[in-house]
């Protein structure tokens, strides 16, 4: 899937996270830098990028736009730049913009645009190229190191295999950049047009680290479609900041066409991992996505939803940007008053309640920074911006050691608070499982959805959520996992019985008895509308193919859509994103996604996939729609 952004593209699919430890190298100490898998500068301070993304490359005489973003609150701006995709940046040019960066106080992340959706969209170019590109004008980058983050290749990969992949192509590009003589803080943007859905980068960053012989390499993911739930959003931040690995979400937007981001849980978990997140964009967007411009036609007066949401809504640039240290030279060096002792209340199992005496400035205090303190280390859990926070996600039956520090506008932050002793609930942890649910009940049953509800569970400590199963003799298949004691099943088989039963769960893992059965058939298809499906090959190489399938409504709205078929010549399904897959041997049916079901009449969408084939035959199978 793709999306448009000014001339370019962008795409992805899914998310689950691995953990593992990972040393990192030692760092250089020029410039900023990456230290314990966070952005620092180079005395050391944190450095938690928040700013926005310009689209410089397009709109190079909207030079106004750096002081603009920088009075909405950022601390950064990511400039869209091109070796010859599009109108070269010379490097007078970039100097130039570099310049604009220092003169406003901003932290200047320059991204070559040029190799966006390589492999996949046509004029894209390698990372090995967007490299020469930053070669050919080192010269205005030498020296900038405190002010300037090098973004190797925007999006450098799409949804096709290249040669080399992604991991080795990154690991290239790095080490030459290194053996030109760049000593700056690199970034690398992840593939699957920057959201990592095949856990490419997630999966070998730690290698593509090592590759970087100075440490200082923070990754970046770009967060749309894929990233639609907080628990997606969650678990792929968690799993770079579990190994400290540096990353920031350089992207995002509060919409897209491929699907709505979770913009609340990027923005919060972010700032609670205290790692860098950047909007996209500024202004200039086209080709159906102008609503992520933050200011209609680059006129800060005219600020958009989005615009609006960034910048002064929950976790946005107003109460959480700080202005890098490098820039408070003969300004304010006066660092606030030390917060009282913190106390803790409303402490349960997974969350605890924290308040502390606020903190005093001779300009003003703009926010705290909650810790967790072990030995010499301190972990960030929270960034309120008064003096209480709610901490939560924390391990049952464990002593926390909490402080507060205080910072304000210039970046200088207090002395650290004394600090508070807490044991979350449990010893050892909650163990008692929740009451087995109600038998659920079914009703607005269709060809392919459902409603189910079932009388709630109780819990020694809360319930949290529940699971919905299909079960099928011994085999159980989670269908829904809502929080609430009620769901709604979509993408189903017309004609087809559901055994469907429910399960509750906690906060610490136990899940109850399972409830008792219900048995509900789905409607037989047909009477609205129907629907077609094409079916296109779009790459072939030995062993390994490319497709896409085109499903067009018929004539009246739908809800759903599902496309089944039966491959003839061994072919197989390797990856697939904008539909969800079933497989019964060579028989497939792809059914929608939640942001790709509702179609209008007439209206097209279409999903993709990556197979193998049999390097004989690999024909197009007939297709068969059904829709509801």
């Amino acid at each position: 899937m793709k999306r448009k952004i000014a001339l370019a593209a962008a795409s992805m699919l899914t998310l689950a996270a691995a953990v593992v430890a990972f040393s990192q190298p030692a760092q250089a100490a020029t410039g900023i830098r990456v230290a314990n898998g966070k952005l620092v500068e180079a005395n050391g301070t944190a450095l938690k990028l928040r700013g926005i993304n310009h689209p410089h490359a397009w709109y190079a005489t909207q030079t106004s736009s750096f002081a603009n973003i920088k009075a909405a609150g950022a601390n950064s701006v990511r400039v869209v730049l091109s070796g010859g995709r599009w109108t070269t940046n010379t490097a007078s040019d970039v100097a130039n913009v570099i310049s604009l960066c220092k003169t406003n106080k901003l932290i200047c992340v320059l991204e070559n645009h040029d190799t966006t959706g390589f492999g996949e969209q046509s004029g894209a170019v390698s990372l090995d190229a967007a490299v020469n590109y930053w070669i050919s004008i080192q010269s205005a980058l030498t020296g900038q190191e405190n002010y300037v983050i090098l973004n190797i290749g925007n999006e450098p990969i799409g949804n096709n295999a290249v040669t080399p992949n992604w991991t080795d192509a990154t690991k290239s590009a790095i080490q030459r950049l290194r053996n030109a003589g760049f000593q700056h803080t690199i970034m690398v943007d992840a593939p699957n047009w920057g959201q990592d859905w095949s856990f490419t980068m997630r999966d070998n960053a730690p290698s593509v680290l090592a590759a970087d012989t100075t440490g200082n390499t923070i990754f970046s993911v770009h967060m749309y479609g894929v990233f639609d739930t907080a628990a997606e959003v969650t678990a792929y931040v968690d799993s770079f900041t579990s190994r400290n690995l540096a990353l920031c979400v350089c992207e995002f937007g509060d919409n897209h066409s491929d699907g709505n981001p979770d913009e609340d849980t990027i923005m919060a978990k972010t700032q609670s991992a205290g790692i860098g997140n950047m909007g996209w964009s500024w202004s200039g967007n086209g080709g159906g996505v102008e609503y992520l411009d933050m200011v209609t036609s680059f006129n800060p007066a005219q600020r958009s939803t989005w615009g609006n949401r960034y910048i002064t809504g929950s976790n946005g640039l107003s109460t959480t940007s700080t202005q890098a240290t490098i820039y408070n030279t003969g300004g304010d060096t006066q660092a606030p008053t030390t917060p009282g002792t913190p106390s803790a209340s409303n402490v349960t199992s997974s969350s605890l309640s924290l308040s502390w005496s606020a903190s005093t400035d001779n300009v003003g205090v703009t926010g705290y920074d909650v810790v967790r303190v072990s030995g010499s280390t301190e972990t960030v859990l929270a960034s309120p911006s008064t003096n209480s926070a709610s901490l939560t996600g924390l391990s049952a039956g464990t002593q926390y050691t909490l402080a507060v520090y205080a910072k304000d506008a210039a970046g200088n932050r207090s002395a650290r608070s004394a600090t508070v002793g807490v044991t979350t609930s449990g010893t050892g942890g909650d163990t008692q499982a929740p009451t087995t649910p109600g038998t659920p009940s079914a009703s607005n049953v269709t060809s392919s959805s459902l409603s189910l509800s079932w009388s709630a569970s109780t819990d020694n400590v809360g319930v949290t959520g529940y699971d919905v199963v299909r079960v099928s003799g011994s085999t159980e298949t989670v269908l829904a996992s809502p929080s609430g004691n009620s769901a709604s099943l979509t993408g189903l088989t017309a004609a087809t019985q559901y055994t469907l039963a429910v399960y509750a769960k906690d906060a610490a893992g136990n899940r109850s008895a399972r409830s008792a059965t219900v048995n509900v058939t789905t409607q037989t298809a047909g009477g609205t509308g129907g629907c077609t499906a094409t079916y296109a090959i779009t790459n072939q190489w030995p062993g390994g193919f490319g497709a896409n399938v085109t499903v067009t409504n018929g004539s009246t709205a739908s809800t759903s859509w599902a496309v089944t078929w039966t491959f003839a010549n061994g072919q197989t399904i390797t990856q697939i994103w904008s539909a969800q897959d079933t497989a019964s041997g060579a028989s497939h049916t792809a059914r929608n996604m939640s942001y790709n079901g509702n179609l209008g009449p007439n209206a097209s969408t279409s999903f993709g996939f990556n197979g193998t084939w049999n390097n004989s035959v690999n024909a197009v199978p007939a297709l068969t729609c059904t829709r509801s």
